[in-house]
């Protein structure tokens, strides 16, 4: 991996080294300039949701239709400009494009002509919690298929695309392997399963991560994990280890990836490229189930500084940061990208590698499991117009509040 992540192919020796790609190297990140990236065309990131999972109804949801983003990419993605935004995360819909081992890319066309379009760099998912309804996570062919379906997506995209693109093989590998292999809350409903359907996810990623190389050598791939505190009770020292075994476990699916656990699984550090961090507001708790409450005034003095949690994970592996997705919902939204941004310009600052701070969602999203609930949680909300638009309505206040957060981290990491 180059000690600098130029946007340039020629930048990124590590891509065109031979096929075993050999180990990445230390990520030493430059000095910053105001809120440039080293990765990505723009710091700030717009994240559309894109979840396509069998929710806990055994109904098949399509955030992306849901939305009506696949409809309106074009003008989403105007609507960027103004905020400096030429980073995106979309994701590609794995039951959409293939069907009876028969693969059809065309879901993906109106993203990447926009894409073009705009000047827009997209950073694919392709794998967000959902799969072909014929297909067994836990089944052999689960890794063939998904590579081959990582394969056929990367040439697609780069058959249609130029520059350097970027791909998330699966987002939150520990989240859905906690949701569907032991919380039995998406399919394929497991409480027994977690840990063979996180060990199944990183073979499924690493042998995808190949499928995208033998046709794209210079792709890049993100990794996308919650980023988490968990502390001990007061007055429980007895779950003093399990507070410490649960926090652990938020970096076992980069440990694996990277070869440093659960080594027969393939892992090795060339797959590990960049670290995506997703942190909400509930993302800090004592064990097992109590939530630090981040909105408090005065907060818990136990809660971390979020540029803490980003230190720690980036000096764990020396890798280029992206918080991948961060955002609150409701009249909260303003006052957390502030705060949140505050500590990526300190982290910055202190030379932890923070490349990119996505907003997720930028338009706001139903719920999982109540397509009649919004959660205002974009800078744009969605309102129904009598024609059956989903009209996009800037928060103006949110939007105050963003335009201040931009203009406090061009002075800060200037």
């Amino acid at each position: 991996m180059a000690a600098t992540f130029d946007s340039d192919a020629a930048s990124l020796d590590q891509r065109t080294a031979p096929p075993d790609r050999g180990s990445a190297r230390t990520y030493i990140p430059p000095r910053y300039r105001g809120d440039h990236s080293g990765l990505f065309r723009s710091f700030w990131i717009g994240g559309f949701e894109s979840a396509s999972h069998i929710n806990r109804f055994g109904i098949r949801i399509d955030m992306v239709s849901a939305t009506q983003h696949a409809e309106w990419v074009e003008e989403d993605y105007a609507r960027l400009a103004e905020w400096g935004i030429r980073t995106v995360r979309e994701g590609a819909r794995w039951h959409l494009i293939e069907r009876a081992g028969n693969f059809d890319c065309s879901s993906l066309i109106p993203t990447l002509e926009a894409s073009g379009r705009h000047r827009i760099q997209v950073i694919w998912a392709l794998c967000h919690y959902g799969w072909p309804d014929d297909l067994d996570i836990l089944a052999p062919r689960f890794v063939d298929r998904f590579a081959r379906y990582c394969g056929q997506v990367a040439r697609f995209v780069a058959d249609h695309t130029d520059g350097i693109h970027f791909y998330t093989p699966v987002n939150e590998i520990s989240f859905l392997a906690w949701a569907a292999g032991e919380k039995a809350y998406i399919h394929p409903y497991r409480d027994d399963a977690g840990r063979p359907i996180k060990d199944q996810l990183i073979r499924a990623s690493i042998a995808g991560i190949e499928a995208i190389w033998a046709v794209d050598r210079t792709a890049r791939i993100m990794h996308t994990e919650p980023l988490i505190h968990v502390l001990t009770p007061r007055g429980r020292p007895d779950l003093a280890r399990a507070a410490a075994d649960q926090q652990a476990a938020q970096f076992e699916a980069w440990d694996m990836l990277a070869g440093a656990m659960e080594p027969q699984l393939g892992g090795h550090p060339r797959y590990l490229d960049i670290i995506g961090v997703n942190y909400y507001h509930a993302n800090q708790w004592e064990h097992p189930d109590q939530r630090l409450r981040w909105e408090d005034t005065p907060r818990d003095p136990r809660w971390l500084p979020f540029s803490s949690l980003l230190a720690e994970v980036h000096y764990r592996y020396w890798r280029p940061v992206v918080v991948s997705e961060t955002s609150h919902f409701g009249s909260g939204r303003g006052r957390w990208i502030q705060e949140v941004t505050e500590e990526v310009a300190r982290a910055r600052q202190a030379g932890v590698g923070v490349e990119g701070l996505c907003i997720y969602p930028i338009i706001d999203r139903p719920d999982w499991d109540d397509p009649d609930h919004w959660h205002n949680s974009g800078l744009w909300d969605l309102h129904r117009r009598p024609d059956g638009k989903l009209e996009r309505v800037l928060s103006a206040d949110y939007a105050a509040s963003l335009r201040q957060a931009q203009a406090r981290l061009r002075v800060r990491s200037s």
